[in-house]
C-alpha cells in the first residue's frame, strides 16, 4: 500500500490537469489539499457550476469532474483502469500516480471542458 506521504504527488499532478481551464474557469479553492474550479453563470442553470475538483482525503485523493455527471455520454469509452477508479458519478479515487490512467484523465478532462463551455453558452 502507497504511503500517504506520496498523496500531496498524486494531488499536483491532479491538480496540474485541471490548469489549463482556468483562463475561462474560476478558481474556488486553491491550497495544499484543495484545489476547486468552477465556471462562469449559467443562465440554464441560473448559477456558477462546479467544474471539477483535486482533493486531499484521508485515504486517497480525489479527482472530482462534473461534467461527466452531467453528461454521462462522456464516459462512454473510458479504459476498465479509469473505471475502478470512479467511486459515485463524478468522483475518481487515487493513491499513487498511474501515468496511463492520468492521460487518459487529462483527455477525459479536456473533453469535458469543451461540452460544458459549448452547453453552458461560453
Amino acid at each position: 500500500m502507497p504511503a500517504k506521504t506520496e498523496f500531496p504527488l498524486v494531488f499536483e499532478q491532479l491538480k496540474s490537469i485541471l490548469q489549463p481551464f482556468v483562463p475561462k474557469l474560476t478558481i474556488t479553492a486553491d491550497t495544499k489539499e484543495i484545489y476547486s474550479l468552477e465556471g462562469p453563470y449559467s443562465k440554464k442553470w441560473k448559477r456558477n457550476l462546479f467544474f471539477g475538483s483535486a482533493q486531499i482525503k484521508k485515504n486517497y485523493v480525489s479527482f472530482y469532474l462534473m461534467p461527466v455527471y452531467m453528461y454521462p455520454d462522456l464516459l462512454k469509452n473510458i479504459s476498465p483502469e479509469l473505471k475502478k477508479r470512479m467511486q459515485g458519478k463524478s468522483c475518481f479515487n487515487f493513491k499513487n500516480i498511474e501515468p496511463d490512467v492520468f492521460k487518459e484523465l487529462t483527455g477525459l478532462a479536456k473533453k469535458s471542458y469543451k461540452h460544458f463551455i459549448k452547453e453552458n453558452g461560453q
